[in-house]
């Protein structure tokens, strides 16, 4: 029901991960993070969102995305109703997609990503969500921006989109988190949301407070 991309800037060690879905809230259903941890994707027929934190405390240990992964979906009963995607702050990736979601079904790793779908119109999207993020230029953000609306372009989910999220945590910069809940058009209202939130007061704003790599930092 949803497709998803995860993955992390070499350059900056920032992470970051987006979705679309053709059902509603995606951003709270999806995406987690943690820059202790790394970040998490939980979809499916009957998505877990206890799959999702579940995975960023075990990698929080110092286990491996492809560990975290196994050890939260083996014990879990429903886990062939639900798909999960996670990376290490390593830029490893993993996923586990079972057998019961809906069909076409997706993952693939690359390097220092990963990314998975279900209800898709071909496996052909992942790929293409991939090749969006890959080959955009610009920062950690707008790559994932362009990873969905290739993704969308070729096939998307089956019944369209109606809810779209993005989420970067940085070491030396504000979380960025964006959501659109519901709409007709949720990657454009995306793309004007991200571009509100990175231009003018709001992202003066996002400059003094605090980071990690600047836990004390305040207004001047």
């Amino acid at each position: 029901m949803t497709f998803t991309i995860l993955a992390r800037d070499p350059d900056t060690g920032a992470i970051g991960g987006a979705a679309a879905t053709g059902s509603l809230c995606v951003g709270g259903w999806v995406l987690r993070g943690d820059l202790r941890a790394g970040m998490s994707g939980s979809q499916g027929a009957s998505p877990s969102t206890l799959w999702g934190e579940e995975v960023l405390d075990a990698m929080r240990t110092g286990q491996s995305a492809a560990i975290a992964v196994a050890a939260v979906t083996a014990p879990d009963r429903g886990r062939s109703f639900r798909q999960l995607v996670a990376l290490g702050l390593s830029g490893e990736g993993a996923e586990f997609t079972g057998k019961d979601n809906t069909p076409v079904m997706a993952g693939r790793g690359f390097d220092n990503g990963v990314a998975a779908g279900n209800l898709l119109r071909s496996e052909a999207v992942i790929d293409a969500v991939i090749d969006g993020y890959l080959g955009s230029g610009g920062s950690l953000p707008e790559r994932l921006l362009a990873s969905l609306r290739a993704g969308d372009a070729a096939g998307s989910d089956t019944r369209g989109l109606l809810s779209a999220a993005l989420l970067v945590l940085s070491p030396d910069q504000a979380p960025l988190t964006l959501r659109i809940d519901y709409s007709r058009t949720p990657l454009d209202d995306l793309d004007a949301l991200h571009a509100r939130a990175t231009s003018g007061d709001y992202a003066r704003w996002c400059t003094q407070v605090p980071t990690l790599s600047d836990p004390q930092r305040a207004l001047d």
